[in-house]
């Protein structure tokens, strides 16, 4: 399988909602990470279930290429976005109804034509600014949530 088609295979596996589509793209010694994991996962399985979170609080959740993958051997940066509507309880945050679009780029090593190593890089804070549980940045509610974590005022 090329990169392209394995990334391609990636996104309708993170867009289908059956944990069991990561298992063939992956291979024996998979491992994952993400701004979510607080720690690797290490098995095709174990992403389904990360997965599986994901879609309980986002039933609609799709990723798309937002670009040129670009390859050098055995690595792969991928560029992509994820597109959802919360709708159901995420980590004991109640639904919201926001559509959120989140960029990201996914950086992996490839072994036998299959993921090996996976990390996903995105901006966690941007997602919650999307789903209103963090203040617009230059707002007053962002200045008012610095001064409560002792960053104090900026004078201009």
């Amino acid at each position: 399988m090329t990169a392209d088609e394995l990334f391609e295979a990636w996104e309708a596996a993170w867009s289908g909602g059956e944990p069991e589509a990561f298992a063939p793209l992956c291979d024996d010694d998979f491992h994952y990470e993400d701004p979510l994991t607080p720690e690797p996962l290490e098995s095709p399985e174990a992403l389904g279930r990360h997965a599986q979170r994901l879609w309980a609080g986002f039933p609609d959740a799709r990723m798309q290429s937002t670009g040129r993958r670009l390859a050098d051997g055995d690595f792969v940066a991928a560029p992509l976005k994820m597109l959802a509507t919360h709708r159901g309880t995420l980590e004991g945050l109640p639904p919201t109804g926001r559509f959120v679009i989140v960029h990201g780029i996914a950086y992996a090593e490839l072994r036998g034509g299959r993921l090996h190593r996976v990390r996903v890089f995105f901006d966690l804070y941007d997602a919650a600014v999307q789903l209103g549980v963090l203040p617009k940045p230059g707002t007053l509610g962002e200045r008012a949530l610095l001064m409560l974590r002792g960053f104090g005022l900026n004078r201009r």
